[in-house]
């Protein structure tokens, strides 16, 4: 009998390896909008609250993954996306649920990184001439004319190599971004940098506040389902070693990042790193290119819902040129409407924040936890069955929390930038 499943498993798994895997999931969450943000989150918490969040962010993120790798074909059925999979436990509202949830961080997402795109192009454009009059909008419309090419494509394993170099890219921002800022840092007369928080009572707790959801945000993976249903076997093995390897990635990219900025700006740290730095200028630019080679494959995987729904309920029976048609018509309508909103209301670090808050949090914290626990997949061992029911619990009531006052904190500063703003405002 095990064997047959095997053989089941064999023949109805996908194409990639475990290698592909780590690309995926690093390309998903290890997104320079994700990290770049992070020192400023470290100065919205202060040194001793901020490591803890983020150490403590990492580890929970990448406990909860692996639950949800565990849980392929729990029941014995093949569950290809993480709306099947909520539906299998948890019924219609699961699905419903994790449907809302996964539009909500995939648009949100688009909406922050396409701003942070189109940062990185300008911050180039205007090293080679800083008289030009291009304005960020006009890059935001850029990266999303690229992005609707790379829509046409018609899954995310077609990217497989394209996340290839995303990943790498992710590595050389890391590196790079890192080093400048220690070298912006040891230029800066120390004396000068101030790591107290900034502000009122009432704008420090919610800054605060807002923090929490801009961590939330850069673990923010709400695609593990859709990428394990294209591993081949053994797809749990593989799927494990995939998230394994990408943490690691995590590990090494957004905590060198995130207190190597901090150190080197302290409270007056930029919503996105790059902004604060100044020298020297060729790296900066290289900094910023690594950025948007990067972000254009995040991209791609987090529209993936969407463009699934369109498929699944508007031309799944469209054949040829007219799916091709279809698919064009569909992801153009997507394109433009992520495009106007990241254009009109460029606040890149209140899109983070509320999207990591409302979206990211419940899809990668909450329901994994619960969802292992409603599946019945606890060990048989007395002690370890109490040992993960109490921390399956415990991160589903933590990051409850962490959503709710995420979200206060991120509506608190979009609804004070757009009174300081107007719409379409040149960042």
């Amino acid at each position: 009998m095990r064997k047959e499943q095997e053989e089941d498993e064999k023949l109805e798994g996908g194409r990639g390896t475990w290698k592909h895997a780590a690309f995926h999931v690093a390309t998903t969450i290890a997104t320079p909008a994700a990290y770049a943000p992070l020192p400023f989150a470290l100065a919205s918490l202060g040194w001793p609250l901020g490591v803890c969040c983020l150490v403590g962010g990492t580890i929970a993120t990448w406990y909860s993954s692996l639950l949800v790798a565990s849980l392929w074909k729990w029941d014995g059925n093949k569950h290809t996306t993480y709306r099947l999979l909520a539906k299998s436990i948890f019924g219609s509202w699961g699905y419903w649920s994790v449907g809302m949830f996964q539009q909500l961080a995939s648009i949100g997402n688009n909406i922050a990184i396409q701003i942070a795109a189109g940062s990185s192009l300008k911050a180039v454009y205007k090293y080679y001439d800083r008289e030009g009059t291009l304005t960020l909008q006009e890059f935001i419309i850029l990266f999303g004319i690229f992005e609707l090419i790379l829509s046409q494509f018609p899954d995310i394993h077609s990217l497989r190599w394209f996340n290839a170099i995303c990943t790498l890219s992710t590595i050389a921002f890391a590196a790079t971004a890192t080093g400048v800022t220690i070298y912006d840092g040891k230029k800066t007369d120390r004396s000068l940098i101030d790591y107290n928080l900034q502000g009122t009572i009432d704008t420090k707790v919610f800054k605060a506040f807002s923090a929490l959801g801009t961590i939330a945000f850069s673990f923010g993976d709400a695609m593990l389902p859709e990428i394990q249903s294209t591993i081949k076997y053994p797809v749990k093995k593989n799927m494990y070693k995939g998230v394994s390897c990408a943490y690691g990635i995590i590990v090494m990219t957004y905590w060198t990042l995130a207190f190597s900025g901090y150190w080197a700006f302290g409270s007056q740290v930029q919503p996105y790193v790059l902004s604060s730095l100044t020298v020297p200028g060729w790296a900066i630019v290289m900094a910023n290119l690594f950025a948007v080679v990067q972000i254009s494959g995040c991209y791609q995987i987090y529209c993936r819902p969407t463009y699934a729904y369109f498929e699944e309920n508007i031309f799944l029976n469209r054949k040829g040129y007219r799916r091709i048609i279809c698919r064009f018509f569909s992801t153009s309508i997507y394109m433009i409407i992520i495009t106007l909103i990241s254009a009109a209301m460029p606040f890149f670090g209140d899109f983070v924040a509320i999207c990591g808050a409302i979206g990211f949090t419940p899809l990668d914290f909450v329901l994994p936890a619960l969802a292992f626990l409603m599946a019945g997949k606890l060990p048989q061992n007395p002690s370890l069955r109490t040992c993960i029911r109490a921390i399956n619990l415990s991160i589903a009531i933590l990051f409850s929390f962490v959503a709710i006052l995420g979200c206060i904190g991120a509506v608190r500063s979009i609804v004070l930038d757009v009174k300081t703003y107007k719409f379409f405002h040149d960042m």
